[in-house]
Order: structure tokens, then C-alpha cells, then sequence
């Protein structure tokens, strides 16, 4: 039987697929199920929906009152540019590329499954930060069922591989089997996705930008031409970096990369009168305008916000600007409610 999802239903999943914050993204899937058409259509995605709601809430409510926590918190909330996934097999070297990208404290052994759960770190970039959350790793041999839960929040994916580990495809054809099960999809492109969804599609399958980062570059006499052959005999074409979490190797073009193709910009805000406060500055997307620079600076200032100020690429010098001018990197923005 068809779904025949109503407009009012995609456009509540557009916009929870489009949510990074956990309680943004519980308030969407709330608002899917009030308006999703009942009928036997739709029981199936109803339940997906259900069972979404419940396991959210569950991680943003935390343990009950006298309890214990069964498991660890797999919701990790997005700060910085951009949240990143650091996902990989056993012994890639995840934990290592995470100290050495954001100073963590992420527990690092020559043995394998060293991480039991997820791990935030902040990798900075010029006066900008990403969000860096060290994963388990994946593998058949250890299991980990709520994998795909703890990557919703994430922009992207860093897949890391070590070249010197003999059985590297394999562990890799294993991982891509072991996501794909659990309704996750890794892809080369880094374009913002722009078709709506097919209406039998699954709403909830997680697709994800990917960027190969082949670790331990110092362990092989040629790092690029290992990593160019290993790309031939597994047939991935993710962009790729060779690095090494020991020597800092290709480590420098990590945030460049993040940051170009995550189309993200930087606005710094004044107050009137002021000068312009460039030690923290809003990090928004390619495309977006004065009003989510209004909405992150405060959720009620989009309210009452009349117009801004700006300096900067997007327009001359001091130039008033209504709430949908879109921005560029640097600009500076003066807003007036």
C-alpha cells in the first residue's frame, strides 16, 4: 500500500534530516509522527519513528532518578564548524589521529578495541574549530549495535585506514558491510545533498561524506603510491589524505580540506558602537544569511530582529541589510532589533 506522505510530512523530515542538534532533531521527529498520514500504509515508518523518539529521548533524559546508565552516551552534541565521525577497524590508529588532532585524552594501545565509546575532541583551524568524535571501532569481530546511532549528529565521516596492516582491504570491505546493515552509507561527494528524498525511501538511512585518511604513512616506503594502489583494489574514490598520528604527517591539510568542502564561512559580530569582536567568531554554511547569524547569536533575536549593519564581502562598508542577505566569509555584522 503507498504511503502518500503529505507535504506537511516532508517537510518535517527535510528539516529533522537538516537538524544537527539532538533536541532540535527530537522536536522534527515528534512533529513527523503528528502529521504523518495514518494508515496501513505508513505503520512500518510509524514505528521507525516511534522507536526514534524513544531511544532520543532516552540519551537527552539521561539515567533515571536512583538508576545507572546501561550503556554509554552515544549522543554527542555538535560544537565547533562541523562535527566529524573518526571511524575505522581495529588498529587504524583512530585514537592516536584524535590526540594528536585535538589534544584529547582518548585512551591509545597497540591493542586492538581500545575504544568502548564515543570520544569529542576539538581539532582548532585558524580561529575556527571542528568537532573530532572518536568511534569504536567497527568490525565483525566486536560488534558495537548502536554504531549508527551515536554518527546521526555528524556532517561527515573520517575513514582511517592503516596501509601497513596486511589485511587493510578486508577490514575495509568488512566495515562498509557491517554500516551497511545498520542503514549507513558512505559517500565520496562533499556537495550539499539538494533532491528531496523518493517517497520510498528510508528517511532514516544516514549517508555521509567521507574523507580516507591512510594512517602511518611513516611505516611504508612510498605512502602515496601504497595509498594510490589501495584505491585501485578496493574501487573507493573518497578523496583521500596520507597521514601519520606520529610524525604529523599530511596532518596540515586536514582542516583546509574540512573547511573548503564543508563550505563553511566565518561572521564576526559588533555591538553599536563597539569595535568588531574577532575572537569568537559564528561559523554558518555556504548559502545561509543575517537571520542564522541572529538565531545563533540568540533564538529570540530572529524575532525581533529589523535589519543589520554589515562590512565585509557581501556588501560595501556599513551597508543595511535586511535578515535574508546571504553572507560570506569575513564578513562583520552589526545587528538591530
Amino acid at each position: 500500500m503507498p504511503a502518500n506522505l503529505s507535504p506537511e510530512y516532508k517537510a518535517a523530515e527535510a528539516s529533522f534530516r537538516k537538524a544537527r542538534e539532538p533536541k532540535e532533531r527530537l522536536e522534527w521527529l515528534r512533529e513527523m509522527l503528528r502529521v504523518i498520514p495514518k494508515h496501513k500504509g505508513t505503520d512500518h515508518l510509524q514505528g521507525d519513528i516511534k522507536r526514534k523518539i524513544k531511544d532520543l529521548s532516552d540519551e537527552l533524559e539521561g539515567p533515571k532518578k536512583g538508576g545507572t546508565r546501561s550503556g554509554p552516551m552515544l549522543v554527542t552534541r555538535p560544537e565547533g564548524a562541523a562535527q566529524l565521525a573518526l571511524i575505522g577497524p581495529p588498529n587504524s590508529g583512530k585514537s592516536s589521529l584524535h590526540v594528536r588532532l585535538t589534544g584529547s585524552n582518548a585512551h591509545v594501545a597497540p591493542y586492538p578495541f581500545t575504544t568502548l565509546h564515543p570520544e569529542p575532541g576539538m581539532m582548532p583551524f585558524e580561529d575556527i574549530h571542528f568537532q573530532l568524535v572518536d568511534l569504536p571501532a567497527i568490525s565483525s569481530e566486536h560488534p558495537v549495535p548502536w554504531i549508527a546511532d551515536a554518527m546521526q549528529t555528524a556532517d561527515g565521516c573520517l575513514l582511517v585506514v592503516d596501509l601497513s596492516e596486511r589485511d587493510c582491504l578486508e577490514q575495509i570491505q568488512d566495515l562498509h558491510e557491517i554500516l551497511r546493515e545498520r542503514r549507513v552509507t558512505l559517500t565520496p561527494s562533499w556537495e550539499p545533498a539538494s533532491a528531496p528524498l523518493a517517497e520510498d525511501e528510508d528517511p532514516f538511512k544516514l549517508r555521509f561524506p567521507t574523507l580516507l585518511l591512510a594512517n602511518k604513512s611513516e611505516r611504508l616506503n612510498d605512502p602515496d603510491e601504497e595509498l594510490r594502489a589501495f584505491r585501485e583494489l578496493s574501487m573507493l574514490s573518497y578523496p583521500a589524505l596520507s597521514v601519520s598520528a606520529t610524525t604529523g604527517h599530511g596532518l596540515g591539510e586536514l582542516g583546509q580540506f574540512l573547511f573548503h568542502n564543508l563550505r563553511v564561512l566565518r561572521v564576526y559580530t559588533k555591538a553599536p558602537g563597539h569595535p568588531v569582536d574577532r575572537e569568537r567568531p559564528f561559523t554558518l554554511r555556504v548559502g545561509q544569511t543575517v537571520a542564522d547569524v541572529a538565531r545563533l547569536v540568540h533564538k529570540d533575536l530572529t524575532r525581533t530582529l529589523r535589519y543589520a549593519r554589515l562590512w565585509g564581502k557581501s556588501g560595501f562598508n556599513g551597508q543595511h541589510v535586511g535578515r535574508e542577505h546571504k553572507l560570506e566569509d569575513g564578513d562583520i555584522v552589526e545587528l538591530h532589533s
